[in-house]
């Protein structure tokens, strides 16, 4: 069964719930299974374990977290076996134009140079769900969505 590991930090509590509706869109795909991990339980043996990794965080100064940033330092462990898994990426700020666009790209970028695959949208938002603040029903939407398109594409390249 295709497997997909979602895994955030939050400081405040807005990570996590944006992460549990994650989740949920992950688990709406039939014949996908999904774990949800706090940043500090997740270990590389997880993301070996998973066929699709989805990663949440605060923004600070517009980038990860920085226990986000420590988690991809330890895969340097098991780099190279990697490639090839589905990632996606979202994230929380305390304020408009704070960065998440620039937080999510931070995270999609060790993503990428783990030879991981991307899956964009045309739809926005298009680098992946955030919240400003406490996720509205919007946000919550969208990090529905989002769990469900990376679940899908992994479970095209994992059946």
């Amino acid at each position: 069964m295709t497997k997909v590991l979602v895994t955030y930090f939050s400081s405040t509590g807005n990570t996590k719930s944006l992460a549990e509706a994650v989740a949920e869109g992950v688990r709406s795909v039939e014949g996908v299974t999904c774990e949800l991990k706090t940043v500090p339980h997740t270990t590389n043996d997880d993301w070996l374990a998973a066929d699709g990794i989805i990663v949440g965080s605060p923004t600070y100064f517009g980038q990860m977290a920085g226990r986000v940033k420590q988690m991809f330092d330890v895969t340097a462990q098991v780099y190279g076996k990697l490639e090839g898994k589905v990632g996606g990426a979202f994230t929380t700020s305390g304020g408009a134009g704070c960065g998440h666009e620039t937080a999510i790209m931070s995270i999609l970028t060790a993503m990428l140079v783990a030879g991981m695959v991307v899956r964009g949208t045309t739809e926005g938002p298009h680098f992946g769900p955030f919240a400003v603040g406490q996720p509205n029903d919007d946000a919550l939407q969208a990090a529905r969505e989002m769990g469900a398109r990376v679940a899908g594409l992994t479970k095209k390249l994992f059946p």
